[in-house]
């Protein structure tokens, strides 16, 4: 059976949909990527994946699911560094579609946290979206990057409780793509 796959980054980033689409961690999996957890719906429609952060992690864990799994859309949601402070906290982007309700803007991926916009040129920053994007092109056509602004460039992960309340609060907007 094909299944709608999610991808977070972050435990916290995904607590939104654990709890929402009542996922349970799947621990029986084998040769689980390492920083990686698996989770499952009880009817296997949904499949989600925490990476950890960063280039590897993200691209370790996409392969595993696509190379274990079929999959016919792909959704990555996580938080975002923005590079204009007149942009609220907790707003919601679509990086790589247009659709209705929800803002557009581009992002670029980074391997280390930039402390600042000098040499950014995009709205949004963050350490997967670009490698998600790319590694599941290869696998599957319908695919959703969302990102919440969390910051505005720092270098600090936001905290857990402030996270899961930014894609919590998001919810309403981006559930319908599920």
């Amino acid at each position: 059976m094909s299944k709608t796959f999610i991808h977070t980054a972050l435990l916290s980033e995904a607590q939104a949909l654990i709890n929402s689409l009542k996922l349970k961690q799947d621990n029986s999996v084998q040769n689980l990527p390492k920083n990686s957890k698996l989770f499952k719906d009880e009817d296997e429609k949904y499949l989600l994946i925490v990476s950890g952060m960063g280039k590897e992690n993200c691209i370790n864990s996409l392969e595993y699911v696509y190379e274990n799994y079929k999959i016919s859309k792909a959704i990555n949601i996580g938080i975002a560094g923005c590079s204009d402070s007149s942009v609220k906290i907790g707003t919601l982007f679509c990086t790589n579609r247009l659709l209705p309700n929800i803002n557009f803007a581009p992002i670029t991926t980074v391997d280390e946290p930039l402390e600042d916009d000098e040499n950014l040129e995009t709205l949004l920053v963050d350490m997967e979206a670009k490698y998600f994007l790319e590694t599941s092109k290869k696998y599957c056509d319908n695919l959703f990057c969302f990102k919440v602004v969390s910051d505005y460039l720092e270098i600090e992960i936001p905290k857990k409780s402030f996270v899961i309340e930014l894609i919590e609060k998001t919810k309403q907007s981006w559930k319908k793509y599920l």
